[in-house]
């Protein structure tokens, strides 16, 4: 579909591929969100499997943008009938674009698509100072959430890390941040190589004093293909092993715990209220639309039942070239199975501390899960049923992994899906 150019917003079509006019699909109320991936990185990092490129040359930003309306007009077709909840902005590393190509980009959006007033627009940036003194202006544009990849809070594991900041480069990113946005978080990477429970307590106690309302903690994991995956193959790099993962993992819970900031998922941490609103889109297993290189959607089908995955070409060069001939750049675009829905459904679901509601799992794969698969993960203290939450003559039977069974919660999934 080409970029509309009329003064008129586009009319939805009266079949559109996306349209709500049957049954409300079991997790429409999760809420609807948009992402938006920008590929571009200033280094790759070596653990780092994400769709992310290294470019020597400027980036025409125009261009992109273009596209990036082009496709955005596009799912907006197969989505009438929507408000977006929340816009996330990940990459790659979204704070080299251009405010004005955030800006242009969030036009397109609230073009298409009405967007509620107190929506959620997260932009994924990097600490080094030349971005941090942009921040005011992504404000302009639109943002009103940073997620700032700070990482450690040392320089030597920064430069382990393949980082291109260093320790005082970051708090005085996190010092800008808290003063131009209304909400905050920032990551950091634990986990690493040689790194006692004593060392990641006082560096993550130091990171909560930084903090404003939301961290978010991932233990460090070797993914294939990546330059840490082939140091480990070769016997050089030795990270902890899994009782010492599972020890940090322990202590990061209880510390965030402590200091007002407890695990809504398994790797993130908020102040009530505070949570992550585009995130929680996923975990909840809402509807999302993905645009740009390597972007992935969740789609409510027209009956309001099915569900579609769409994976647009990853490579950034070819993902330009096919929306600028064919109006969007995607190479997949599967209906799932209802049993493939639910196992989504489980593995997202089991991630949260609020859990799952059983019902909605049966909704979607069409199967009720073995109540003795239920009991014996119950027995073995791996989940825990929590108290019924009722509203009018609907009563929820939900569950959720306890802390010893979010650490091995993809055999959890496992056991529930069979």
């Amino acid at each position: 579909m080409e970029q509309n150019t009329d003064n008129q917003k586009p009319a939805a079509s009266s079949q559109p591929h996306g349209a709500l006019d049957g049954p409300d699909h079991p997790t429409r109320d999760a809420g609807f969100g948009i992402y938006v991936h920008w590929p571009f990185c200033a280094a790759k990092c070596p653990y780092c499997d994400f769709n992310s490129h290294v470019r020597h040359k400027p980036v025409d930003q125009a261009r992109f943008l273009a596209a990036f309306k082009t496709e955005i007009a596009h799912f907006a077709a197969r989505t009438p009938d929507r408000r977006v909840t929340s816009i996330f902005f990940g990459g790659g590393t979204p704070s080299l674009m251009d405010p004005e190509t955030i800006a242009g980009i969030l036009d397109a959006i609230h073009w298409h698509w009405p967007v509620d007033p107190g929506a959620e627009i997260t932009m994924e940036a990097n600490p080094q100072s030349v971005e941090a003194g942009r921040f005011k202006a992504y404000r302009k544009a639109g943002v009103n959430r940073l997620s700032l990849g700070v990482q450690a809070l040392n320089d030597a594991d920064l430069k382990f890390l393949g980082r291109l900041h260093n320790v005082e480069e970051a708090t005085n990113a996190i010092a800008i941040a808290r003063d131009t946005f209304p909400r905050l978080s920032f990551d950091l990477i634990y986990a690493r190589p040689n790194q006692s429970v004593a060392a990641w307590r006082d560096e993550l106690n130091r990171a909560l004093e930084y903090a404003a309302d939301h961290l978010s903690l991932y233990q460090l994991t070797i993914e294939p293909e990546t330059p840490f995956w082939a140091l480990q193959d070769a016997g050089k790099l030795v990270v902890p092993n899994q009782d010492e993962a599972a020890e940090l993992y322990r202590a990061t819970q209880t510390i965030c715990e402590e200091a007002g900031l407890p695990a809504y998922e398994t790797s993130n941490h908020a102040a009530p209220g505070a949570q992550s609103r585009h995130n929680l889109i996923y975990w909840r297993y809402g509807e999302y639309v993905g645009v740009g290189p390597g972007a992935h959607g969740r789609l409510v089908g027209a009956n309001g039942t099915s569900r579609f995955a769409t994976a647009t070409e990853r490579n950034p060069e070819r993902w330009l070239s096919l929306v600028e001939s064919h109006g969007h750049g995607t190479i997949t675009d599967d209906e799932l199975l209802a049993e493939e829905q639910g196992d989504e459904f489980l593995v997202m679901g089991l991630r949260l501390h609020e859990g799952i509601d059983m019902a909605r799992y049966q909704a979607l794969s069409g199967r009720r899960i073995d109540p003795r698969r239920v009991e014996d993960l119950l027995t073995h203290k791996m989940i825990e049923r929590l108290a019924p939450r009722t509203s009018g003559s609907n009563s929820e039977d939900r569950v959720r992994a306890t802390r010893d069974g979010a650490m091995v919660l993809d055999a959890v999934v496992a056991d529930l899906a069979i």
